[in-house]
C-alpha cells in the first residue's frame, strides 16, 4: 500500500505567496485612524497605497459586511470592527491582567492609565481605565499611535536593540504634532537610550499641547517587556507665584512613577502565576 500522503502540518514550510486582495484589505482597513476616522475613496486609496477602483471595492464590501457606512462621500467604520480582534482578545489575558492593576493606578493618581503592545512603528493600547478629566485626544482600547512620540512607545522600542530601534525610527513617518515633537532620529535613539537607563519614559507636550504622560514596562517571566503602562500627568498653565511647569512635571512623575512601579510589579507577579 502506498504511503498516504503527508500531513499539511508535517509538510516542509515553504513560503506562500499572500493573497493580495486580503492584504489590501487589511491596509485599508489600518487607513482609518484616530485622526482620520473618515476617509473619502481618494484618501483610502492613498493611504493604502492601492488604486482609487480597488480602494472603492473594499469600501463597499466593508459597508456590505457591517465593518463601515457610508455618509456621502466619506466612509467611517463601525464597532463591528472590534469583532476582527475579538479572537486575539479572547486567545490572551494580558488585557485582562493589566486592566485592575490599571484602575487601582487610575483610582490613587486619579488620573487616566492605559497599556499597551507594540505593533510595528506603531502603540497599540490594549486596555485604558478613563476619569472625568477631559482629555483632548481621544486614546482608546485599539487605537494606534506612532511609537516615536509616546511615553509607552519609548519605552516598548528601549527594550529593543539599538540598530533595530534605529531601524524603525527611519522607516516610520514622524510628522510633528506640537512645536514640542522630537522627530530627528538621532535625538531619538539618545532619549530611547536614556528611557533604557532609567527603565521609565516621561513625554511632554509631544502629542498635544495639554497631554503628558509617564511609563514604565511591564516585563514577563523571561525579563523581556510584554507591555508599557502609563498615566497622564497633570497638566495646568502656572502662576507668577507658582513652580514651573517643568518643575510641576518632575513633581507629578515623582508622584506618579511609585505607582506605576508597583502596578507594573502586581501585572509581573500575575503573569508568573499564569505560568505555573
Amino acid at each position: 500500500m502506498a504511503p498516504a500522503p503527508p500531513h499539511d502540518d508535517a509538510a516542509p514550510a515553504r513560503p506562500e505567496p499572500p493573497v493580495r486582495a486580503l492584504a489590501t484589505g487589511l491596509a485599508v482597513l489600518r487607513s482609518f485612524t484616530p485622526d482620520r476616522p473618515s476617509l473619502t475613496v481618494s484618501d483610502a486609496a492613498a493611504a493604502a497605497g492601492t488604486t482609487r477602483a480597488t480602494a472603492r471595492r473594499v469600501l463597499h464590501t466593508l459597508v456590505h459586511e457591517g465593518y463601515a457606512v457610508q455618509e456621502g462621500r466619506d466612509f467611517r467604520l463601525t464597532p463591528r470592527v472590534l469583532e476582527l480582534g475579538h479572537g486575539y482578545w479572547t486567545g490572551t489575558s494580558l488585557a485582562e491582567i493589566l486592566r485592575p492593576v490599571l484602575t487601582r493606578a487610575s483610582q490613587e493618581l486619579e488620573q487616566s492609565c492605559s497599556a499597551a503592545v507594540l505593533d510595528g512603528p506603531f502603540l497599540l493600547y490594549i486596555a485604558r481605565v478613563h476619569t472625568e478629566r477631559i482629555i483632548r485626544v481621544n486614546l482608546d482600547v485599539g487605537t494606534r499611535m506612532p511609537a516615536f512620540l509616546t511615553s509607552m512607545g519609548r519605552v516598548l522600542l528601549a527594550d529593543l536593540p539599538p540598530a533595530t530601534v534605529r531601524r524603525v525610527l527611519e522607516a516610520a513617518p514622524r510628522t510633528p504634532r506640537t512645536p514640542r515633537t522630537v522627530t530627528d532620529v538621532e535625538a531619538l535613539l539618545e532619549e530611547i537610550a536614556r528611557v533604557r537607563r532609567q527603565d521609565h519614559a516621561v513625554v511632554t507636550a509631544e502629542l498635544d499641547d495639554h497631554l503628558s504622560s509617564v511609563a514604565v514596562p511591564v516585563r514577563g517571566p523571561d525579563g523581556a517587556v510584554v507591555a508599557a503602562i502609563n498615566t497622564a500627568l497633570p497638566h495646568r498653565t502656572p502662576g507668577a507665584a507658582e513652580p514651573s511647569a517643568d518643575e510641576q512635571t518632575r513633581a507629578a512623575v515623582a508622584q506618579a512613577l511609585p505607582v506605576l512601579r508597583e502596578a507594573a510589579r502586581d501585572a509581573e507577579d500575575a503573569l508568573v502565576a499564569l505560568r505555573r
